[in-house]
């Protein structure tokens, strides 16, 4: 059986999404599947089960298939870093901190580690849907594309591309991407989703027509735009989610920073009808929010300095009503943040936080990644750690009656946790099964999305 590339004619088409649908569906099919991408770029990660991270989108394509995590699923991970650098994430492990001109030289030496896990996923499973990144034909850095043409061309993948009619342009983007890709790749082109498509799709007969005759590509779809409020893979996407607040009691502002990281740690709240979400990005007043929330960042005394800066600092600092910090917002939290290893910053540094906690934050070299079952703020959770900054007094979290902090990401996800957070606010408000919500949004997704689909045709070319 052959393997999938899903490649997108534009950046944010919607591959992660196609990537989980197709999957999916072919393991429902009776397929044994699973995701992968050679290379991520996100601030976006999770501790996978074998204690070593990956992007947030291949961990959320695995749990919608039931798949163990690991590194395999995404070999390769960028992450945001100081300047022009960038944290280089390889099988699971901080390698190295990089320009991203030193990264391109040296991306001979990461194919290894590419071929590597592809070979390890592809020996026990049937057919492997690998995620592409931007767009395949940047002419420019073509020898450089790791997860698009790399992974088409060395493995001889079938190729599905995604358009997203959303942004406009979508017949040149097919036509563009199509005759720019190399002809050994046109041949093995399955067909084109059309993605996000608003109103009567009947509108778009005439588009198939031409696409079908006059390009001379299948058009495996056409498929609505419909939100889906889960697997947020970056800060775009987050900023897309929709949400049905007219039952709100509770107002809920979240600091939105430059380098803030793991957005999926609200996506508990987004599906809550009883809580309103917002996402502060400027030095507004703070006083009409029930509770504000310091979430992750990549670099965190950046964000720290960039709050100083615009005088949301003092906002937050004069603020009485509940304050939680996760992660990075936690070690904003505490009396001051040492980076004595230039972790983060060009030079060694002393960073002075809110004061809310008394207790210094040290930025240790060892990354502490780890999946694990936590007790905190009285509750059982399942969570993970993702942090290089370590505290003596409070290694997990802290709690008064106002501030509440903790490493641990992904603590929304229990319903024990957010009611005891919520009714101590507002006591009308109403707990949800979070799982229950998950389970049936990504059941009804993917059934819609399979009736719009040619699944035969996709079957036809992987059986071939």
């Amino acid at each position: 059986m052959k393997n999938i590339s899903i490649f997108g004619t534009s950046s944010d088409a919607g591959k992660s999404t196609i990537t989980f649908v197709i999957a999916k569906i072919l393991q429902d099919l009776g397929v044994k599947v699973a995701p992968f991408k050679a290379q991520n770029v996100s601030n976006n990660a999770y501790v996978c089960d074998d204690g070593s991270e990956i992007a947030v989108a291949q961990y959320f394509q695995a749990l919608v298939l039931g798949v163990p995590t690991s590194y395999h699923l995404n070999p390769v991970l960028l992450k945001s870093g100081r300047g022009s650098s960038a944290s280089v994430i390889v099988e699971g492990q901080v390698l190295a901190s990089k320009d991203v001109l030193s990264y391109y030289k040296d991306l001979d030496l990461l194919k290894p580690a590419v071929d590597r896990c592809f070979s390890y996923l592809n020996e026990r499973y049937d057919c492997l849907v690998c995620e592409g990144a931007g767009s395949p034909v940047e002419l420019n850095l073509m020898d450089k594309d790791l997860s698009n043409i790399y992974i088409a061309t060395k493995y001889n993948t079938k190729i599905i591309l995604v358009a997203d009619i959303e942004k406009g342009g979508v017949f040149a983007s097919i036509y563009g991407v199509y005759n720019l890709l190399p002809k050994e790749l046109q041949k093995n082109v399955i067909g084109v989703i059309v993605n996000k498509f608003r109103g009567d799709l009947s509108l778009f007969d005439e588009g198939i027509r031409i696409i079908e005759n006059d390009f001379k590509i299948p058009v495996l779809g056409v498929l609505p735009y419909v939100a889906f409020n889960l697997g947020f893979e970056d800060s775009q996407s987050l900023k897309n989610y929709a949400q049905n607040s007219k039952d709100s009691i509770i107002r809920v502002g979240v600091i939105s920073y430059p380098y803030m990281s793991n957005y999926n740690d609200f996506e508990p709240l987004i599906a809550h009808s009883n809580i309103n979400l917002e996402f502060i990005e400027n030095n507004i007043s703070l006083d009409k929010f029930d509770m504000i929330i310091l979430p992750g960042s990549k670099l965190v005394i950046k964000d720290l300095q960039w709050l100083k800066s615009n005088g949301l600092f003092e906002r937050v600092k004069e603020y009485k009503k509940t304050i939680l910090g996760l992660c990075g917002g936690y070690e904003m939290m505490f009396n001051s943040l040492e980076d004595k290893y230039a972790l983060e910053n060009s030079e060694a540094c002393v960073e002075e936080g809110f004061a809310f906690i008394d207790d210094e934050i040290i930025f240790e070299k060892e990354k502490i990644l780890k999946k694990a079952s936590y007790k905190i703020f009285d509750c059982e959770i399942e969570g993970f750690e993702i942090h290089h900054g370590v505290s003596t007094k409070y290694p997990i979290s802290y709690e008064t009656d106002n501030i509440k902090g903790t490493f641990i990401h992904a603590i929304f996800d229990n319903d024990n946790i957010r009611t005891k957070l919520f009714k101590a606010i507002n006591s009308d408000y109403k707990e949800f099964d979070f799982k229950v919500y998950k389970k049936d949004t990504i059941d009804s997704f993917i059934s819609n999305m399979r009736n719009r689909l040619d699944v035969n045709k996709i079957l036809e070319n992987i059986n071939e």
